[in-house]
């Protein structure tokens, strides 16, 4: 059997990549325009809240394919070594849109406004215990450090391993060197691991989203916001592997693969329903008005003279595109095995998480009503625009099948 070892870029896909790109940053220049060069305070923030949204998204989506290698690396997995380099192309976007977020977050850190992050009002701090009682953390000097660091690491890490995965294309292993490179793998990735843990389960939300309702706290929103961000980077692999299937790559990679990511994608949809109800229940039975505060601002109906949250439609909107419709679609095993059907599912349920981070942002900036999202959709185009462009480039810079990795049989023979 011949396979195409060698990707080759289509001019029309290069094409769309580019007019993506362009869409959105003409949507980032009318929003400047609109919003970010205003004299109001408020109206500015709109401007970087959309920027901190898209961005943060999509660095926590492409960063979760490393995650994805991370995970099955530590479970000595091969079921996915076929399409393997499909998650390192995406993983190698991390340090691209790492800069971008960095430049995003410390123009918000340190612009001058502080209609997202409050916490930045050293003034304001001294007269608010809440935010003087988390100022141990909560303040320009650590978010700094600690954003540097995790996007560094990330980096790092991920180049490293992409590098030892890339190291025996050109040779066969011996028994012993095959040994050596499985040991290595498996150091390299639970180190990155450990990273994870530290930062995407733990601190990262609670700084680069959290703090945007920094008198509000949850103990789950890092698990919440890891899972909804795990299960977007899943779809994002499936559809990278399914578009190269239909461009007759992978030629390893059949319908029993396909079927596991699919298996991913819906499982993970249901640990994140778990984790929604968990946060959300808690805080609606224990009616904090401290923790309350949150979800009255995203779903208060109309009450007691009061007018309906403007968020209360995504709100909803949110729990159906990213709980029922993975539900009631994914259940059936045929709908797994199905190009069609999971590609499908699979932009809407980047779409959903999309909204997700949206309705995490927005509300803690424009409490009174949605800001007209057009433009939101645009600079998330670019975005999207960005990944394509930088996967396919990652992609054709190595052979599509790392056919010498010890582990490569067992995706060969691998079945559901």
């Amino acid at each position: 059997m011949t396979f195409r070892e060698q990707y080759a870029i289509p001019k029309r896909y290069n094409t769309l990549s580019f007019v993506l790109m362009a869409i959105g940053i003409l949507s980032i220049v009318i929003l400047f325009f609109t919003h970010g060069a205003h004299a109001e305070e408020k109206m500015r923030a709109r401007f970087w809240a959309s920027l901190l949204q898209n961005s943060v998204y999509f660095l926590l989506i492409v960063n979760a394919s490393m995650f994805f290698i991370a995970a099955t690396t530590l479970a000595w997995g091969g079921w996915q070594m076929s399409f393997r380099r499909v998650t390192e192309a995406i993983s190698a976007c991390v340090p691209v849109m790492g800069v971008i977020t960095f430049i995003i977050l410390m123009a918000v850190v340190f612009g001058g406004d502080h209609t997202i992050y409050h916490w930045t009002d050293t003034e304001h701090v001294k007269h608010d215990h809440i935010l003087l009682g988390k100022s141990g953390f909560l303040n320009k000097t650590f978010f700094t450090v600690w954003t540097v660091i995790t996007l560094a690491g990330w980096s790092y890490l991920g180049w490293k391993i992409r590098r030892m995965s890339r190291s025996i294309d050109d040779k066969s292993l011996t028994l012993e060197e095959g040994k050596k490179f499985i040991w290595d793998n498996t150091v390299w990735t639970a180190i990155y691991a450990f990273l994870f843990a530290l930062t995407v389960l733990s601190s990262i939300p609670w700084f680069w989203l959290m703090s945007i309702d920094a008198h509000w706290y949850s103990t789950m929103f890092s698990w919440y916001t890891f899972a909804s961000s795990f299960v977007a980077g899943v779809a994002l692999i499936t559809l990278f592997v399914v578009f190269l299937k239909n461009n007759n790559y992978l030629e390893l990679t059949n319908k029993e693969h396909v079927h596991d990511l699919g298996k991913f994608v819906f499982a993970f949809s249901i640990f994140w329903t778990y984790l929604w109800f968990s946060q959300f229940m808690l805080i609606w039975y224990a009616n904090i008005p401290e923790e309350t505060i949150y979800f009255k601002m995203r779903m208060q109906p109309a009450r007691d003279g009061m007018p309906a949250s403007p968020y209360r439609v995504i709100f909803f909107l949110n729990l159906i595109i990213n709980f029922l419709a993975p539900l009631l679609i994914l259940m059936k095993r045929g709908s797994k095995r199905s190009y069609g059907v999971i590609t499908m599912m699979c932009v809407l349920i980047i779409f959903g998480h999309w909204l997700d981070f949206y309705q995490m942002v927005m509300p803690g900036v424009s409490p009174n009503k949605v800001p007209f999202m057009l433009a939101d959709f645009g600079i998330a185009l670019f975005f999207v625009g960005l990944i394509m462009f930088l996967t396919v480039r990652a992609l054709a810079k190595a052979p599509m099948i790392p056919k010498n990795h010890p582990f490569i049989k067992e995706s060969i023979i691998h079945h559901t």
